[in-house]
C-alpha cells in the first residue's frame, strides 16, 4: 500500500466514523501538486452530493496566516507598518499600564495578553468590537505567555485596513491575484451552492439552518464576513497554489511577487521567543505533539481551522499538505479531528 493509499484510508475511516462528511486534499512540492483527491459527501444525509476537488470550504482560522499575516507582511515590506509598533498607536481604547507594551508582533504571536474570545455575544459593529477588545482585562502580561486569541487577529484586521488604506479583503485580493490563487472572502452566489456546508454553533443566532457559503464563525459573520481571524473560502487546489508560493519563498526562491521574499517568509515563520510557545508570526511551527504529526522537519510551519481545515508546509522536504474538511457540519470533536490530522500527515511522512 502506498503512502497515498494509507493517507486516503485515514480520511475514509474518519468519514465512516462521522468525524466529518467531506474532505478534499492537495499534497505537493514547490514545482506542483503530487496528489489531489475528494472524498465523502457534503453532509451526512443519505442523498447529499459527493465532494469534488472544486468544492469550496470555509477555511476558518487559516484566514489568520493566509490573509491577515500575508497582508501584514506586505505592509511591513512597504514600510506602512512596523512589527514593534505599540497596539495603543492604533486604538484609542487600548489603554492602561498592563497593556501599554503590547505590539503588532505580540498580536501575531498570540502573546498580547488577550483571551481567546469575548465573554458576551459578538457586538454589531467594528467600533463596538474595538471598544470591547481594548477595554477587557488582559489574562497575562504581554509576552509572558501565549494564549491563542481570535480577538488579537480581529484587531489586526482593523489595523491593516487602516494602515493599508483599503479593506483587508481588497488588500488580500491584490496579493492572491499576484500569486494566482483563487482564495476569497465569501463566495459568489453560484459558488455558494457548491460549498461544503457547516452548522452554526449553539450560541449563533443563525442556528437551525445550514450555512452554505456563509462564514461559520459568528464574530466574522457579525463583521460582514471579512475579519482578521476568519472568513476565507477556497478549494484545496487553490490553497495548494498559495502554499506553493510560500514553500518556494521558504526555500529561497527570489522570483515571487511581493511580499513573498525569502527574508520576510523566514522572519514570519521563525518560532517566537515567548516561553513555552510554538507560535511564529501568524503561523504555528513544528511540534511532534501538534496536528502536523511527528514526521515533519524542524522548519515546518502551518495552521489549522475550527471547521476542520489545515495547511502545513515543510520547506526542508519541499512538501506542502492541504486537508480541507467540514467537521463543523455535525462531525466529531476537535480532539478527534486532531487525531485524524496527525495520522494523515504521518502517513505521508516518506513521500
Amino acid at each position: 500500500m502506498s503512502a497515498y493509499d494509507t493517507a486516503r484510508q485515514v480520511v475514509d475511516n474518519a468519514i465512516r466514523q462521522r468525524v466529518f462528511p467531506a474532505a478534499t486534499i492537495d499534497v505537493g512540492r514547490s514545482s506542483g501538486s503530487m496528489w489531489s483527491d475528494a472524498l465523502g459527501a457534503l453532509t451526512f444525509e443519505r442523498d447529499a452530493p459527493a465532494a469534488a476537488i472544486d468544492t469550496p470550504f470555509d477555511l476558518a482560522s487559516l484566514t489568520k496566516p493566509m490573509a491577515t499575516t500575508t497582508v501584514v507582511m506586505e505592509l511591513v515590506r512597504t514600510g506602512a507598518l512596523q512589527l514593534d509598533e505599540p497596539v495603543s498607536v492604533f486604538s484609542t481604547d487600548w489603554r492602561g499600564a498592563d497593556r501599554a507594551a503590547a505590539t503588532i508582533r505580540d498580536l501575531l504571536e498570540h502573546a498580547s495578553g488577550l483571551p481567546a474570545r469575548l465573554v458576551d455575544a459578538p457586538p454589531d459593529t467594528r467600533r463596538e468590537f474595538e471598544h470591547e477588545i481594548g477595554a477587557m482585562p488582559l489574562e497575562y502580561a504581554p509576552r509572558s505567555a501565549s494564549i491563542y486569541s481570535d480577538l488579537g487577529f480581529i484587531l489586526l484586521g482593523f489595523i491593516v485596513a487602516d494602515r493599508g488604506g483599503m479593506s483587508l479583503a481588497d488588500q488580500f485580493a491584490q496579493i492572491t491575484n499576484r500569486v494566482k490563487a483563487d482564495i476569497t472572502y465569501g463566495l459568489t452566489p453560484d459558488r455558494r451552492t457548491l460549498a461544503a456546508p457547516t452548522q452554526p454553533m449553539d450560541e449563533d443566532t443563525r442556528r437551525g439552518r445550514l450555512l452554505a457559503g456563509e462564514v461559520h464563525d459568528n464574530y466574522a459573520a457579525a463583521l460582514g464576513g471579512v475579519a482578521g481571524h476568519a472568513g476565507l473560502f477556497a478549494t484545496a487546489t487553490a490553497v495548494g497554489s498559495f502554499a506553493r508560493a510560500w514553500l518556494r519563498a521558504a526555500r529561497g526562491a527570489d522570483d515571487l511577487p511581493p511580499p513573498l521574499t525569502p527574508a520576510l517568509v523566514s522572519e514570519f515563520t521563525s518560532r517566537t521567543t515567548v516561553p513555552g510557545s510554538s507560535r511564529a508570526l501568524g503561523w504555528d511551527t513544528m511540534l511532534t505533539t501538534s496536528s502536523c504529526g511527528s514526521r515533519m522537519l524542524r522548519r515546518a510551519f502551518g495552521h489549522v481551522g475550527f471547521t476542520g481545515t489545515s495547511l502545513w508546509i515543510d520547506p526542508e522536504r519541499d512538501r506542502y499538505f492541504v486537508l480541507l474538511t467540514n467537521r463543523a457540519c455535525g462531525g466529531g470533536t476537535i480532539e478527534e479531528m486532531r487525531t485524524v490530522r496527525r495520522a494523515f500527515h504521518d502517513a505521508l511522512g516518506d513521500i
